[in-house]
């Protein structure tokens, strides 16, 4: 089960963030939050990992 760890404003910050999950060996997923094409470069993205990597991603982002 996947669960959503952080909004991003548009695919490229999503990206970003994908990028430092992975880094860590934290499988990432993005998605488009409002249903628009994810051709579109400013739709907002949800980003996910999975439920039980989430303490992994909550220890990542405190240290931010």
């Amino acid at each position: 089960m996947w669960v959503e760890v952080k909004k991003a404003n548009n695919k490229m910050i999503a990206e970003t963030w994908k990028e430092l999950f992975e880094a860590e060996n934290v499988p990432t997923l993005i998605q488009p939050t409002s249903g628009e094409s994810p051709v579109r470069e400013l739709t907002p993205y949800s980003v996910y990992v999975p439920k039980d990597k989430k303490h992994i991603v909550d220890e990542i982002l405190r240290k931010l």
